[in-house]
């Protein structure tokens, strides 16, 4: 039974989403702000988290920020429809997804199983070949591991995906709603910008000068790609 940590102020919507998640056979634990979230992960073996941008103590953006110090955990926030900048930085500090309140049930919980089963079930295909090598970076499809000549690099669920598709098809470009398609396993949004951000951000990982990227490259108009 996978354990999602669900941490928001408001005692209201914790029981909303704790019923919801309960429905569909998850198990959920608590937490009223980010330093309450971030001891609950030290101590449980979580999936997911749900987790509220606006909280007393500690923030759900530094929040963020301190769990990606110390785990790739699937993190999707909770954020108000006037919250568009927290949005944007959110994915930019690796969140995975974002889900606006007041939240409609069907779509948090189709949020949460896609970015759950990404997680769980990502590279899982044995049939494949174990490795992909490109230039200096090393993908291990087994472990789920990625390394920068020779140099193990983290990178967050969604990242991860999205290098995998690429380096599968090196050369091949990708609109952003073939990646959104393959990596999300869900029909696009419309919202180019999510794709982009987690480029970027892939982009900070696996190049010398982002500026200047040799690896994942942008073909203006038509999508992404990565150069053999």
């Amino acid at each position: 039974m996978s354990k999602i940590l669900v941490c928001d102020d408001e005692k209201d919507i914790v029981s909303a989403l704790r019923i919801y998640l309960e429905s569909e056979g998850y198990e959920v634990l608590e937490a009223e702000n980010g330093k309450e979230a971030l001891e609950v992960l030290e101590s449980e073996d979580i999936s997911l988290v749900l987790l509220d941008v606006m909280m007393p103590v500690m923030d759900g953006v530094e929040t963020l920020v301190k769990i990606r110090e110390r785990s790739n955990v699937p993190v999707i926030l909770l954020t108000a429809k006037s919250e568009d900048t927290d949005k944007v930085l959110g994915l930019n500090l690796g969140a995975d997804d974002y889900v606006t309140k007041p939240f409609n049930p069907v779509e948090l919980l189709a949020r949460v199983k896609s970015s759950l089963r990404r997680y769980l079930l990502l590279g899982a295909n044995v049939d494949r070949q174990k490795k992909l090598c490109i230039g200096g970076i090393e993908l291990d499809l087994e472990a789920k591991e990625v390394f920068l000549d020779g140099e193990k690099i983290s990178l967050t669920p969604i990242e991860y995906g999205i290098l995998e598709v690429l380096m599968e098809h090196p050369g091949k470009v990708f609109s952003p709603k073939e990646l959104y398609r393959l990596v999300w396993k869900e029909s696009f949004d419309g919202n180019e910008n999510t794709v982009a951000v987690h480029i970027r951000h892939l982009r900070e990982k696996i190049e010398y000068n982002p500026a200047e990227p040799r690896y994942l490259q942008v073909i203006w108009g038509q999508g992404y790609i990565l150069r053999k």
